[in-house]
């Protein structure tokens, strides 16, 4: 997939999974760009271990699927952070 298809689905992803998660997030649109690369890695890593059984690094691709994918690897990566990072509440 090419550079600009990645920054679109990680603005998408990204966006979605910080509209979902509750609480306030911090960072911008390069940040939200990040955690929706980020969860487009997570979510295309759990989709093919859970389908094939082997532990594969590997993403979505830009479809409704992918980012559906996406967006649920984007919500478990913000809920890891958090975890470590702690998350205060305002």
């Amino acid at each position: 997939m090419n550079i600009l298809a990645w920054i679109l689905l990680g603005l998408i992803a990204g966006a979605i999974a910080k509209a979902i998660y509750p609480g306030r997030q911090g960072g911008g649109i390069l940040g939200t760009m990040l955690l929706g690369i980020i969860g487009a890695f997570v979510g295309g890593t759990l989709y093919t271990l859970l389908t094939t059984g082997s532990f594969a690094l590997g993403a979505t691709g830009l479809s409704i699927g992918g980012v559906f994918i996406a967006v649920l690897g984007a919500i478990v990566a913000l809920f890891i952070y958090y975890q470590f990072a702690g998350r205060r509440v305002y």
